[in-house]
């Protein structure tokens, strides 16, 4: 069974609401990356167009949007999703490898960020 909890951002008014979403609306999503725009009446939701800007797994490791398909790899960052920022170390020439997923959601994401765009 698949289910996603979705934190929907409203930039208008600056309120995140919380939603747990299961089986029929929940595989609407599946398959779909990061930037997409979905139709927020095929989840069930109040609002008609959304903007998928993120998410994690049931782990807690962050998607990013430059990593391609749902899969999960190291890399070598110096910034950006999943480095958090250390004071004096990140901005000059820190590196770190790090566990990211890649930008398509499949059924291991757990929450998934999207903002409202209509």
């Amino acid at each position: 069974m698949v289910s996603f909890k979705l934190n929907v951002g409203d930039p208008k008014n600056g309120v995140t609401k919380t939603i747990e979403v299961k089986e029929p609306e929940a595989l609407a999503l599946i398959g779909k990356k990061i930037g997409d725009i979905v139709d927020g009446t095929a989840l069930g939701l109040e609002w008609k167009k959304l903007m998928i800007t993120g998410g994690s797994d049931k782990s807690g490791i962050p998607m990013r949007p430059d990593i391609e398909g749902p899969r999960k790899v190291y890399i070598l960052t110096g910034k950006g999703v999943g480095l958090k920022k250390l004071r004096g170390k990140t901005e000059k020439g820190y590196r770190k490898r790090i566990l990211v997923r890649g930008n398509q959601i499949n059924s291991d994401i757990y929450q998934i960020n999207l903002k409202v765009i209509e």
